[in-house]
């Protein structure tokens, strides 16, 4: 039961880091008036460092079962409830709890923590 719960919190944390960045590009930047246009391009890159984060974190998470190493597991569960929960507080906090993404950040958190 471990197992599948370490999983599905990795499927969901790839699922919702898809969705940010697809959603990033194609409703923010897509319509944002940002100049200059280097800036623009800045920030675009800088939104995608989460999303590649959180799909990391999310292949880590979907592999820690396999890895034979209960520390290893440990370490993955503890950094990926660490980045989910403050990004889970933060999106909540922000948008008083408006949007979405903060649920799917804290059910990853909760999930990991039942998985390690």
């Amino acid at each position: 039961m471990r197992d599948l719960a370490m999983q599905a919190a990795g499927g969901i944390a790839i699922l919702t880091a898809i969705i940010h960045g697809v959603l990033g590009e194609t409703k923010i930047f897509a319509q944002a008036r940002i100049e200059p246009a280097w800036i623009k391009l800045m920030l675009r890159l800088i939104w995608q460092c989460g999303t590649v984060a959180w799909v990391g974190f999310g292949v880590l998470l979907v592999a820690a079962p396999y890895m034979g190493s209960e520390a290893a597991r440990l370490w993955i569960a503890g950094a990926a409830v660490g980045a989910y929960g403050v990004g889970a507080i933060s999106n909540a906090w922000v948008t008083r709890g408006r949007h979405i993404g903060w649920v799917a950040m804290t059910v990853a958190s909760v999930l990991a923590l039942a998985g390690a």
